[in-house]
């Protein structure tokens, strides 16, 4: 006689039928990082993409960027304007909230107009504007989620000891 096959059990491992789906809390730092890398996609799809419009490549080789000469400060320039969303991922997981939420909103402002920049040289290439317009929109969600950022409620026991900390009490002199 065969030996029989053991049954998983039913019980654990069937998933449920019926019912609500669940939909966990996601916490703020994870959304900003998950803006920042999903920016960083297209910030770089939409440049890489460029290289197939016909002369970009040919420009580039005689050393041109649009209007731009290529020399070591532009490599530079754009070096630190991609390094810039790409340290974002990991600091919006890593920063303490107060300065988290400064870095977002300030750098998310500062992006904005740098994103829109970008269409300058775009002509009548729709993916520019694409990547342009969703860049914008997921900006605009950093700074959303960033000023948005939960608060946790204080009682009026941690208030009063948060504002003797921060003031200058008789018997400190």
């Amino acid at each position: 006689m065969a030996p029989s096959k053991p049954q998983a059990d039913q019980s654990t491992t069937a998933e449920p039928k019926s019912g609500v789906l669940e939909d966990n809390q996601i916490d703020v730092k994870l959304k900003l990082a998950g803006l920042w890398t999903s920016f960083m996609f297209l910030y770089v799809y939409v440049d890489v993409l460029g290289f197939y419009k016909p002369g970009t490549i040919e420009d580039i080789l005689i050393g041109q960027v649009f209007t731009f000469q290529i020399s070591p400060l532009f490599i530079m320039i754009a070096l630190v304007s991609v390094t810039i969303p790409a340290l974002m991922v990991a600091l919006s997981l890593t920063l303490p909230a107060r300065v988290n939420r400064w870095t977002n909103i300030v750098l998310g402002i500062l992006y904005i107009p740098y994103s829109l920049f970008n269409l300058a040289g775009a002509g009548s290439w729709p993916h520019y504007y694409f990547g342009a317009g969703v860049e914008v929109v997921l900006l605009a969600l950093v700074l959303w989620y960033a000023w948005k950022w939960p608060r946790t409620p204080v009682d009026a026991t941690q208030r009063a000891e948060a504002n003797d900390r921060k003031t200058v009490q008789p018997q400190d002199f």
